[in-house]
């Protein structure tokens, strides 16, 4: 579909796992996350860094006509980014992040509280990008460090149990760290506070 830039808007729900069949390790399922196929026992902690794939990202690589982030915590900005794709011909691509209270292993009234702090951590950047470029951001008042979105979630739950996990924390605030420089999510005024 992206190579040959057909006429289609593909919207991708990504819950971070195949939720519906029982929970297994899917390529976006985040490092370190328990699934019923990456379970945290011996050496193992959960999905294996480096499997994932950024598939906004591999859009982009394309150059298609468009390219959009979203969560279910700001539905009027997903509804505006369907519109915007909408006037587009070509390829189209909007990944949005809808968390799974099953599979997350967190409240269901916690849903957008979920799909909100990974935007705040910058785990999950929020962007427009039209011909493989970032025209839009999503800007984060404050990044908040990823210990405040994975600790709620019992597929992390391993990671602060003893002896704790601190390096594999620090693996993954590092690449919420890097999502801040790739995208400019936070604003060097706001960052140096």
């Amino acid at each position: 579909m992206f190579e040959r830039n057909d006429d289609v808007l593909y919207l991708c729900y990504d819950n971070e796992a195949y939720m519906n069949t029982g929970v297994q390790r899917s390529s976006a399922t985040p490092p370190a996350a328990r699934t019923n196929t990456t379970m945290p026992v011996g050496e193992s902690t959960g999905a294996r860094f480096g499997q994932g794939k950024n598939l906004p990202l591999i859009a982009m690589a394309h150059e298609i006509p468009y390219v959009a982030t979203a969560t279910v915590a700001e539905l009027r900005d997903l509804e505006a980014k369907v519109r915007r794709a909408m006037e587009f011909r070509g390829a189209r691509y909007i990944h949005v992040l809808v968390p799974c209270p099953l599979g997350w292993g967190h409240g269901s009234a916690e849903t957008i509280k979920m799909a909100r702090l990974a935007m705040e951590t910058a785990l999950f950047p929020v962007f427009e990008a039209e011909h493989g470029t970032v025209k839009n951001v999503s800007k984060i008042r404050r990044q908040l460090p990823v210990e405040d979105y994975l600790k709620p979630q019992s597929r992390f739950a391993h990671l602060f149990k003893p002896p704790g996990h601190s390096d594999l924390i620090a693996r993954i605030q590092a690449l919420a760290d890097r999502n801040v420089q790739r995208f400019g999510l936070v604003d060097a005024a706001e960052d140096a506070q």
